[in-house]
């Protein structure tokens, strides 16, 4: 398809093109698999890149009201993430707050975290402005040099760099740790070295398992982004953690991929959403499949798939849990029984690892690759996207 947009791409995926390197680096002109293989390593330089930035001041003052973590897109998700690793026992909320500026209630006794990886977001350039001028706390994580960094000089608040080297979906580690180990230093989660340590061997060990050398049948991002090629993902996920695994999943789908998800915690499944099974993408067109014909052959119909990202009942405590954990394996088994009732195909990514950092990063590496794999089999740059350039210059009109 040629558009007058730039775009390019085929409706049907060319599967024959994930079993050739050549092909892959053909199709990822801007290195997004290598963005995303680097992750680990981003997360170490971010944490000592943190250590730099002195956030053990941040404890002067003592633990603050709430946290306000302001951003878009991957921003927001840090703040996410810190909510879940904060858990329900954290005794200060945490926003992710997505709108310009800061709630109303902010004032001296919170802290605001602007986060924005190129430094230039109005949302966290305005978050930072307010919680200058209302005497808050202020940390700052972005791009060195940019508007965000000098914001903080004149704030004499903490800044924690970016280094800048793709879109804001591939820095998700750079942006997260330092937010982490701002909240650490306030004595609002536990987040050991350890942790930080395991978590990106995890993210280097994944980035093994999925690097393009390795054919499809024993690379699982590969076999994922078949799974779900021409079909609708539903992706939910089984715990808090997995649910922000899930969006994220939701994220890097229509950014990279181009494909539309309906991605959220698995809780909502029970308040209506499990009806997706039964209607006309889920078992509506699955009665009316052919037992017989190809199962990986991609019908002409839309039909959905489910994707379910468990945490997989690793966690000891059940108190850092809104539910314990029996309920949701239970709950995530119930939902995989009915989908496969309805003949609605499944996959299934289970957490790995003994932290909640670290089972957050084994939920998320498989299918920020598989997102990629995606693109590349139809013909899709996945780091150029050129519908959002094109928005700004239609928006700035």
């Amino acid at each position: 398809m040629e558009g007058n947009a730039g775009l390019s791409g085929r409706r049907e995926p060319d599967e024959k093109v994930l079993d050739d390197e050549r092909a892959i680096a053909a199709g990822d002109p801007g290195d997004a698999l290598m963005a995303t293989a680097w992750a680990g390593r981003q997360l170490r330089e971010a944490a000592t890149l943190a250590a730099e930035a002195h956030l053990t001041d941040l404890a002067d003052e003592g633990r603050p009201r709430a946290v306000v973590v302001a951003g878009v897109g991957t921003a927001a998700r840090t703040g996410e993430i810190l909510a879940m690793v904060a858990g329900s026992r954290c005794q200060v909320p945490v926003l992710a707050h997505r709108s310009a500026g800061v709630p109303g209630w902010v004032g001296a006794a919170d802290v605001v975290i602007a986060v924005s990886a190129s430094g230039r977001s109005p949302e966290a350039i305005h978050a930072a402005e307010a919680a200058s001028h209302r005497g808050a706390r202020l940390v700052a994580v972005g791009a060195p040099e940019s508007e965000l960094h000098q914001l903080a000089e004149r704030a004499r608040a903490p800044f924690i760099p970016v280094p800048r080297r793709a879109p804001a979906r591939f820095s998700m580690w750079g942006l997260t740790v330092p937010v982490l180990l701002a909240a650490r230093a306030l004595g609002l989660v536990n987040v050991r070295e350890a942790d930080l340590a395991e978590t990106a061997n995890r993210l280097d060990m994944d980035a093994e398992r999925c690097r393009p050398g390795l054919e499809s049948f024993v690379n699982p991002a590969k076999s994922l982004a078949m799974d779900l090629a021409c079909a609708l993902p539903v992706v939910w996920g089984s715990s808090p953690l997995a649910t922000v695994a899930a969006r994220r999943f939701g994220d890097v789908l229509a950014a990279n991929a181009r494909y539309p998800a309906i991605a959220g915690a698995l809780g909502e499944a029970g308040r209506g959403r499990v009806g997706l099974l039964d209607g006309v993408f889920g078992g509506l067109t699955e009665s009316a499949r052919d037992i017989f014909a190809d199962p990986d052959e991609h019908a002409e119909s839309t039909r959905l798939r489910l994707v379910l990202l468990r945490d997989g009942g690793l966690s000891l405590d059940d108190e850092d849990h809104d539910e314990p954990l029996a309920v949701e394996e239970r709950r995530a088994d119930a939902i995989q029984s009915l989908a496969e009732r309805r003949g609605v195909r499944v996959s299934v990514v289970t957490a790995e690892g003994g932290s909640a950092l670290e089972r957050l990063a084994s939920l998320i590496a498989v299918p920020d690759f598989a997102s990629l794999y995606l693109a590349i089999a139809h013909g899709l740059d996945p780091m150029a996207v050129p519908a959002v350039s094109e928005m700004k210059e239609l928006s700035t009109q």
